[in-house]
């Protein structure tokens, strides 16, 4: 197995202790909102290391193209409900729910669509678009913007939602494309 992708096992496994950090979350135990953006912010630069790694060592496995973003959308999908979710969170330290429908429907959408492409026509990858890793990266942004406490905290959701919604409609346009 080569490294990137046992960099990107890792970034599966820092999940558990994210959302530990958001479940034992109280006002006096403040530590643990700084303990889960690290572990996010080491999670995101796991993410970067593991796609420069296999790049550049010549190591893209088909594992690698399955396994990197699963742990990527795990890590961010853990985060951004854990945000919304946790009760002891204050208000400003809270991701909207619409955010979170926004994020999971265009990942549903780009999941199905997967499988729809795959059973009509055999094999299929779907190669993440521009507009589409502009995405996951404001995504990944509204985190530590969030957990830090940053007055930007709805500008960056609102602009975060647009670019999925905008990749959204790109995928979808490549799949009827590749369905004709």
């Amino acid at each position: 197995m080569s490294l990137a992708n046992k960099i990107s096992i890792f970034r599966v496994l820092l999940v558990p202790a994210l959302i530990a950090c958001f479940v034992y979350y109280h006002p006096t135990r403040e530590w643990l909102r700084y303990l889960a953006l690290g572990i996010f912010l080491v999670g995101m630069a796991s993410d970067a290391a593991d796609g420069f790694l296999a790049r550049r060592q010549n190591q893209q496995t088909e594992l690698g193209t399955l396994l990197d973003p699963i742990a990527d959308k795990t890590l961010i999908l853990a985060a951004l409900i854990s945000c919304s979710v946790v009760r002891e969170l204050p208000a400003a330290l809270r991701i909207p729910a619409w955010f979170n429908l926004v994020v999971i429907s265009r990942d549903a959408l780009v999941t199905v669509g997967s499988v729809v492409l795959f059973a009509f026509k055999g094999k299929w990858h779907v190669r993440p678009s521009r507009l589409g890793k502009w995405a996951t990266f404001l995504q990944m942004l509204v985190i530590p913007v969030v957990l830090l406490g940053l007055p930007v905290k709805l500008p960056v959701i609102i602009i975060a939602a647009c670019f999925t919604m905008l990749s959204a409609i790109t995928y979808v346009r490549v799949g009827i494309r590749a369905l004709s």
